[in-house]
């Protein structure tokens, strides 16, 4: 009898204890399955910086990482709409740029131009208010998602009485200045600075460069240039100055370079800086330039062709400082045309970087062919190896790919 109570008692504080236990754990169990439970989009008012990506392998939405996920052609946003309440956004985007609402197409940018856009109205007839997934995205280039902000409705767009559902109608281009114009505009102001400065300190060297009449002569002066010492603080300085020149259009025009795999993983910078990146153009630029010399000479003692290499660096440093003059040119046509006209400034543009690249490519092979007939197979082999494979590659990176 007194075995069988003992038992009851031992059974009793046995359950007490596990109901006790339950009961406290019980908190943090629930905790642990909220942490794993799906959670809904978060309601928003309008665009934040948190952008999705699709993530192929799991099959899901991801949030993106600029410094850790490489940039992807698509980029995902939730956003709560309503059919009857404004949700303006302005971004730039570029020709062929695209924005979906839940999968479905509303918007393709005609030319690369600054638009404000009413998301509310873009949404299909019957559509209930909530969360719904925007997705920009362009088929050859990331989109610049800096660009991307909200917008306060005004008069004008409320009172609109336009009904009409076409793209053109719903996202027009806004007439305002590029966001950058600002820094672009004091980069070419310093520009203009040190070629003058330069000119005034060191006249007789800047005129004998500079000089148009001589470019395909045969004047005494062209050809001093071809003897003198390549290092000097003339030539270093006009060298960093071509760089600026040449970092300023590939930032402002060529956009695409900032894509290049290689160059992100080495030197990844926020489209939204546009003083890092062009300083960074800039740095890269002038090293290759003052950097090809060794290049040569590596090439030159494979070749077996030594005695030509201050000949083709001199004559390549003279041709790029020469038409690199025209490089502000353009920049200052981009300034003044490119909201009007922005696919006749591309062609501009990559017209004068066709000239650079290839007439320098040409100069220097005029100038090899009087030092040595380039009808040599092993010299046209040098040449090709030093300058056109070199031309190519560059073309295809600036020019071609955009």
């Amino acid at each position: 009898m007194c075995q069988k109570h003992e038992k009851g008692e031992s059974c009793a504080a046995i359950r007490q204890f596990l109901l006790v236990l339950f009961v406290s754990l019980w908190p943090l169990v629930s905790v642990w399955a909220a942490e794993y439970r799906p959670l809904p989009p978060a309601q928003r008012s309008g665009l934040s910086s948190d952008w999705l990506i699709h993530d192929a392998d799991r099959n899901r939405l991801v949030l993106y990482l600029p410094d850790y996920h490489t940039p992807a052609h698509a980029y995902y946003q939730w956003v709560a709409l309503q059919p009857m309440h404004p949700l303006l956004i302005s971004f730039t985007a570029r020709e062929g740029q695209s924005l979906f609402l839940d999968n479905r197409l509303v918007f393709t940018a005609a030319s690369t131009a600054p638009y404000t856009l009413d998301l509310s109205k873009l949404l299909p007839a019957g559509s209930v208010a909530g969360p719904h997934l925007l997705c920009v995205w362009h088929p050859e280039v990331a989109p610049n998602l800096s660009s991307f902000t909200n917008t306060q409705p005004t008069v004008t767009l409320a009172a609109s009485p336009s009904k009409t559902t076409s793209n053109q109608g719903l996202a027009q281009p806004v007439a305002r200045s590029h966001p950058g114009e600002n820094v672009f505009l004091c980069f070419l102001l310093l520009i203009g600075l040190l070629y003058g400065g330069i000119r005034a300190t060191y006249q007789p060297g800047f005129a004998r460069i500079y000089q148009i009449e001589g470019l395909w002569s045969r004047s005494t002066a062209q050809q001093e240039f071809l003897i003198k010492p390549t290092v000097t603080w003339l030539n270093i300085m006009l060298v960093l100055v071509f760089s600026l020149s040449f970092a300023l259009l590939l930032v402002a025009i060529h956009t695409n370079v900032q894509n290049i795999v290689i160059l992100r993983r080495l030197f990844d910078v926020p489209e939204s800086a546009l003083v890092v990146r062009v300083l960074l153009y800039t740095v890269l630029i002038a090293g290759f330039v003052l950097g090809k010399y060794l290049f040569l000479e590596l090439l030159s003692y494979i070749f077996d062709v030594s005695e030509l290499v201050l000949v083709q660096y001199r004559e390549f440093i003279r041709t790029i400082l020469f038409l690199g003059l025209f490089l502000p040119l353009v920049m200052l046509l981009y300034l003044g045309l490119n909201q009007t006209i922005p696919k006749t400034v591309l062609w501009v543009s990559n017209g004068v970087v066709s000239l650079l690249l290839v007439g320098t490519v040409i100069r220097v092979a005029r100038t090899l062919h009087r030092k040595s007939s380039l009808f040599n197979l092993h010299l046209f082999s040098y040449l090709c190896t030093t300058e056109v494979i070199p031309l190519v590659i560059l073309l295809k990176l600036i020019v071609f790919t955009y």
